[in-house]
């Protein structure tokens, strides 16, 4: 079957060939090799870690899976892709997908546990290298300056790419739709994960990051990384931050409901929390500050607390006090690509640092919007113990409604996230259009 991405993925890989030999050009290097990188033992144990490959090797190739294997840049020459594909009865060596960049690039299958030789009279080698084989090689391990270039190679996505992140939330919302079914017909989180996987056509070991299935409480441990097998008694919420991996490239969605035992407000604070998502997303745009956007988002949360009666002083003081932040620890959202949270996400164009400012410790997008980026939008609402403690206990606390807050606890907590590509005069919400 004809690959009908494969015009696009061709200007993909005809655009990656120009930035490459503009940066290696004016940082004086002949070429570099890309290692896609290689499976990490257990200590003590034959039983290798999951793997991902490196994300600049995804860049070209969009291989999550390939290991050992080599990718040589060199200006005026075809780019080689040498994949590690032995003769193996144990395991089956790796076949090519018929993708565009099979045709394109000049592609070596063969054993390469050990880099290729290569010819170049100043070459750079990236990705997970140790000193002995980059010496071996005659090449520079990881220069920082390439490594900041490439990264911003990155951050404005082709038409390809957007393709390939537009599929993959459109195969993560099959699996959406059936977690929210399975939870509505009593589920563990056990078997929500199972319905989700089946029906977005995946194995845990490719989803590009861990699914979060948490039922009630579990919906307010931001990264909760397990799978009760037992359905609890009572069914307050169900929160699912799950993705897929399409050609290398990732969707990370969220979606929260409400079950049969939820409080009323709690079904009303998600519909509300769907609208403040709705509003952030429509502020997107080139030169618009994310870390503005960020406060946006809190400026709109406080507004949400005294609405819903969960805090009796104004927005503003909300906002001040750190009463929003206690609600909600994350940061609004983050670059996306072939890495969940992509890469150059704190680093203006130039190279600078853009750290996050010391309020919002956790926000991993720092800089100015520009048309190209595909960004998450996941403002969130939690019922936290660990932080709620703290606040009920501060000067800030007498203004929140406990009890209220009591009743709400078992519900864990809130996030809505979509992916959103921004153009120079639109933005398309790669996640909705499937929706």
């Amino acid at each position: 079957m004809p690959d009908a991405l494969a015009p696009l993925q061709n200007r993909h890989l005809e655009a990656l060939e120009r930035r490459y030999a503009e940066v290696l050009g004016a940082l004086g290097y002949d070429g570099v090799l890309i290692y896609s990188g290689h499976p990490a033992l257990h200590f003590g144990d034959d039983q290798h870690a999951s793997f991902c490959s490196y994300g600049h090797f995804q860049h070209w190739t969009g291989q999550a899976g390939l290991t050992h294997s080599w990718l040589l840049v060199r200006p005026g020459q075809r780019t080689t892709c040498f994949v590690h594909a032995p003769d193996d009865f144990w395991h089956l060596p790796p076949s090519l997908p018929d993708e565009g960049w099979t045709e394109y690039l000049e592609v070596i299958s063969g054993r390469f546990e050990t880099p290729p030789a290569v010819k170049a009279s100043r070459l750079a080698v990236i990705g997970d290298i140790d000193d002995d084989t980059a010496r071996a090689l005659g090449a520079e391990r990881n220069p920082p300056a390439l490594l900041i270039a490439l990264d911003e190679g990155r951050v404005r996505k082709s038409e390809y790419e957007i393709a390939c992140l537009s599929e993959a939330n459109r195969m993560a919302l099959y699996g959406h739709r059936a977690a929210q079914q399975a939870f509505l017909t009593g589920a563990s989180e056990l078997d929500i994960q199972l319905a989700y996987l089946k029906a977005s056509r995946q194995r845990e070991s490719d989803v590009p990051y861990g699914n979060i299935i948490g039922l009630g409480a579990h919906g307010a441990v931001l990264h909760y990384q397990h799978y009760a097998n037992e359905a609890p008694v009572s069914r307050h919420s169900l929160l699912v931050d799950a993705g897929h991996r399409y050609r290398g490239y990732c969707a990370d969605i969220t979606r929260s409901w409400p079950g049969p035992d939820a409080a009323p407000t709690f079904a009303a604070l998600i519909t509300r929390m769907n609208d403040i998502k709705q509003q952030l997303v429509a502020a997107l745009a080139p030169g618009v500050e994310f870390v503005a956007l960020h406060e946006r988002m809190h400026q709109l949360l406080g507004e949400l607390l005294v609405e819903s009666e969960l805090v009796s002083a104004s927005a503003e003081a909300a906002l001040e006090s750190g009463i929003t932040r206690a609600f909600c620890p994350h940061g609004l959202g983050h670059l996306l690509g072939v890495q969940v949270h992509d890469v150059a996400g704190r680093m203006s164009r130039e190279g600078t640092a853009l750290p996050p400012p010391p309020e919002h410790p956790a926000l991993r997008l720092t800089r100015e919007l520009e048309a190209g980026m595909t960004v998450t939008i996941e403002p969130g609402l939690y019922f936290i113990p660990m932080l709620l403690g703290p606040l009920e206990a501060g000067p800030a606390g007498s203004a929140v409604n406990w009890p209220l807050v009591e009743r709400l606890m078992p519900h864990g907590g809130i996030r809505i996230e979509d992916n959103v590509a921004i153009a120079t005069n639109s933005v398309r919400n790669l996640t909705l259009e499937h929706e």
